[in-house]
């Protein structure tokens, strides 16, 4: 027997989806070997994962249709980025108070 799983990396070009065929029992790492990962993007190969946006270990088992997601640092923190792109339009635009 056999199962379907993806590996998936969210790069900053795009999200790479690698389908694969692997055998019963495999693991995350299996996964992540058979999509030939650390040859592929060097900088993620010890990189936190997940299976369907659950952290876990490399080791642990997969099922039919997981998808593996492999989780890149973020440069910046997107809430932080929103509250200053907020705050740079609310003093850009100035307002009058006392018009007519």
């Amino acid at each position: 027997m056999s199962l379907r799983a993806w590996v998936v990396v969210a790069l900053p070009g795009g999200q790479e989806v690698t389908e694969l065929t692997l055998a019963d029992g495999a693991t995350v790492a299996d996964a992540l070997a058979a999509a030939r990962l650390a040859e592929r993007h060097p900088a993620l190969a010890n990189a936190p994962v997940g299976v369907w946006s659950r952290r876990v270990a490399r080791a642990e088992p997969l099922r039919d249709g997981d998808r593996v997601e492999v989780y890149r640092e973020l440069r910046a923190d997107a809430k932080a980025q929103r509250r200053e792109r907020a705050r740079a339009v609310r003093t850009s635009s100035p307002r009058s108070r006392n018009e007519p």
